[in-house]
């Protein structure tokens, strides 16, 4: 078509074969250059389509691995002003000041070790697709010093239950089962992954024993804040002060148990629906860090409960009569009223609410009134007999 186009009409039988041979390689050339240009353009669309695909492989994986990071480090923060607010501000013995101290420890570890491992993957290795697959192993380490953080906590807790119930063995045998089979099978999974190079081979053969931690870390959660909203509720007296501190107690055991379990509960239901992507590890990222803070708000807050129940004071008066019995003439015969002892105590009790700082302490005052009659002249209702010879 190209060349019957160039309309060459040849007068001369070999000026035509010349001019034939020519249109003919330049038609060539031509078709050539144009699937050359056909084969750049689908190899330049085939190699968007693959870096759109990779792109969206790495915002599911990695890509939500970074914001967990983030966000880890983000409550980390808070976790170091709450230690040094208790550390200042807090006068405990040493075994909670050494528990405290520890599970920064191990939070701050933790912390090392997911920032080592993105920046192993997306900075030593940037643009090395085959570093990728394979796990490092400070991804697989973090593991156990976020199951250090949440034995230690979740042991404080149990602890709580077992004084609160007044050593109930059943309500303290869940709770201390729960935590010590959570930590048995972080303890298998850190060593049976160690073993392992890729995530093909982590998913393939670890999936249900990463499961497994999931739904035990959830159930304790749930089980621990469950038991200690019922413990405090029933340890009411109907006092108000001590009824302020009791609600405000269990306001902290429902909020700091919710948080944990609802992150245990979304890092289960993630490897359990979207196991190949990395949703999961960015709420185990972060569950360390909101053990290690539930802690700490829970002691820090101690002062302010005492605060607000500080601001309830109880004035009681006391009315004490006594009436005593009268001693009788002898030598006369006398039909005396007999006043047997009576005791009465009065007991007025006031409660009012005042807003005022947390170290202000509450004044009571007592007042008792007796009513001392050993002192009052008898009376006496006398009958004379008459004489009888």
């Amino acid at each position: 078509m190209f060349c019957r186009r160039r309309g060459f009409a040849p007068r001369h039988g070999g000026t035509a074969s010349v001019l034939q041979l020519r249109n003919r390689a330049q038609c060539s050339v031509f078709a050539s250059q144009f699937n050359v240009l056909s084969l750049r353009l689908a190899l330049c669309y085939s190699s968007s389509l693959v870096n759109m695909s990779a792109s969206h492989a790495l915002d599911k994986t990695f890509g939500v691995a970074f914001i967990g990071v983030v966000v880890a480090a983000g409550l980390h923060g808070v976790s170091c002003v709450q230690a040094w607010w208790y550390y200042t501000h807090q006068n405990d013995r040493w075994p909670l000041k050494t528990l405290v101290g520890t599970v920064m420890i191990f939070d701050t570890i933790h912390q090392a070790l997911i920032s080592h491992t993105l920046y192993t993957y997306l900075v030593s290795n940037f643009n090395n697709a085959e570093i990728l697959n394979r796990i490092v192993w400070s991804l697989l380490v973090e593991v156990l010093f976020n199951g250090f953080t949440a034995l230690l906590v979740q042991g404080f807790l149990t602890l709580r239950i077992w004084r609160l119930s007044n050593g109930n063995i059943w309500l303290s045998s869940i709770a201390s089962v729960l935590v010590v089979a959570e930590f048995g099978c972080v303890l298998a999974y850190v060593a049976l992954s160690l073993q392992l190079d890729t995530f093909v081979q982590l998913a393939a053969e670890l999936k249900t024993l990463s499961i497994t931690v999931n739904a035990l870390a959830a159930a304790g959660d749930v089980f621990i804040a469950a038991t200690l909203t019922y413990l405090l509720r029933r340890s009411r007296t109907g006092f108000h002060r001590s009824d302020t501190m009791i609600r405000k107690l269990t306001y902290f055991a429902i909020n700091t148990g919710a948080i944990t379990s609802l992150c245990a509960i979304a890092s289960l239901i993630s490897i359990s629906t979207a196991g190949n992507t990395f949703i999961y590890i960015l709420f185990f990222f972060c569950i360390g860090r909101l053990y290690c803070n539930s802690l700490l708000a829970t002691l820090n807050a101690r002062k302010a409960i005492r605060g607000a129940a500080d601001g309830v004071h109880t004035t009681s008066e006391n009315l004490s009569l006594s009436l005593r019995e009268l001693p009788k003439n002898v030598g006369s015969l006398s039909m005396a009223s007999k006043r047997p002892n009576i005791s009465i105590k009065i007991d007025t009790t006031q409660e009012f609410n005042r807003d005022g700082d947390d170290g202000e302490k509450d004044e009571s005052h007592s007042s008792a009134v007796r009513f001392d009659l050993s002192s009052c002249p008898p009376h006496r209702d006398t009958y004379q007999a008459p004489y009888s010879p």
